[in-house]
């Protein structure tokens, strides 16, 4: 049944905590630009096991991680979800997996950023994230297809941006000099030609934004969160607020 706004039921298929709640409070506080104060779409979340998803990526297993993505999408589908949205971008190396098999239609997180950043006019785009995401082809792939261009951090910075990940931000751990490491990846990826650089891990943007970062950031988190607004209110209402 479809609340009295007529919106479409949003499925959040989470990995990390801090991401999947970002993700979800951006929805819920989006919202109602569209739909009015205090009001959403209905959302349903469902999150197994952050180290399940570690044990699959770190033995390479992709089928195994798409095969809890597909877990996940059968339990939303059962809740009354119409489409999911997953705030994860390492666990999307399993998306072509993962679509074939679907109950359910999916929002694919990179093609929400590589949109954002072609109707923002960038040319060239910096990948930061877990080490599995970065040295994986879920960006290059579409930022390739979009005509645009990439690059990323050295081998050793994309480790030690992965370890950061994983250790801290997946934690809600923020420390200043972590967010000075960041700032100084950015700065090299900006002296590589990249005039703007992708929050490739929905964790990042607890910690960085355009207000710190030396060039424009592309949040991978807030947009898939507003694909997944835009994608449940119907096309032809209009912003209640400007």
């Amino acid at each position: 049944m479809k609340d009295r706004h007529n919106t479409k039921h949003i499925g959040i298929v989470g990995c990390s905590a801090e991401g999947a709640a970002l993700c979800y409070k951006t929805i819920c506080t989006e919202s109602r630009k569209y739909l009015g104060e205090h009001a959403h779409p209905e959302i349903s979340m469902h999150t197994h096991s952050l180290a399940r998803y570690v044990k699959c990526l770190a033995a390479n297993d992709l089928r195994g991680v798409g095969d809890l993505m597909l877990s996940s999408a059968n339990k939303l589908k059962a809740q009354g979800a119409d489409f999911l949205a997953c705030p994860d971008n390492t666990i999307h190396q399993a998306f072509d997996y993962v679509a074939q098999r679907s109950p359910l239609p999916w929002l694919h997180i990179s093609d929400c950023v590589v949109a954002a950043a072609q109707a923002l006019g960038y040319k060239k785009l910096g990948i930061l994230g877990t080490q599995w995401l970065v040295e994986s082809d879920v960006y290059p792939a579409k930022i390739a297809t979009a005509g645009l261009s990439w690059q990323r951090p050295p081998k050793k910075a994309i480790e030690n941006i992965g370890q950061l990940i994983m250790c801290e931000l997946v934690y809600g751990i923020f420390k200043p000099e972590t967010v000075r490491y960041f700032q100084e990846i950015i700065n090299d990826l900006e002296d590589a030609g990249c005039d703007s650089v992708i929050l490739g891990c929905t964790e990042i943007p607890l910690i960085i934004d355009n207000s710190n970062s030396s060039i424009p950031t592309l949040n991978s988190n807030r947009l898939l969160a507003e694909a997944a607004i835009k994608e449940a209110i119907p096309v032809d209402r209009a912003p209640c607020f400007p």
